[in-house]
């Protein structure tokens, strides 16, 4: 996880945040156990229900889930459930503007392609 928080969105979609992040980038993998609201509270200097409000809302997301006495561990099929909304959204948010304004300015689809091969090659 980040060392810093910012005012960008409420702390506890940060920590939320932070933590999928961590899952997709494989730094917590499934069945792993993640920092429990006392050490986020800790780490971060937040309110310990901050914590619990950015780990519930993962809880209700079904990406990580908690086992009593324990603490709250990362979910089985979290990573390719987390990918599979990152690429929906990717494709809402970066490529269907793409194509629209490629379509705009009468770019063919190869012309698309040749754009991210040269910028890919950079």
């Amino acid at each position: 996880m980040k060392a810093m928080l910012d005012e960008s969105q409420p702390i506890f979609q940060q920590i939320a945040q932070m933590i999928m992040d961590d899952i997709v980038d494989g730094r917590l993998n499934e069945g792993e156990k993640i920092p429990s609201e006392n050490e986020l509270s800790g780490f971060y200097s937040i309110n310990r229900a901050t914590a619990r409000k950015g780990l519930q809302t993962l809880v209700e997301q079904g990406i990580i889930y908690k086992q009593r006495g324990i603490g709250m561990f990362v979910k089985e099929g979290a990573k390719a459930q987390l990918i599979q909304e990152r690429q929906k959204q990717y494709k809402d948010e970066y490529v269907r503007p793409l194509l629209e304004e490629a379509k705009r300015l009468g770019m063919t689809f190869e012309e698309i392609i040749t754009l991210i091969k040269e910028e890919d090659t950079k």
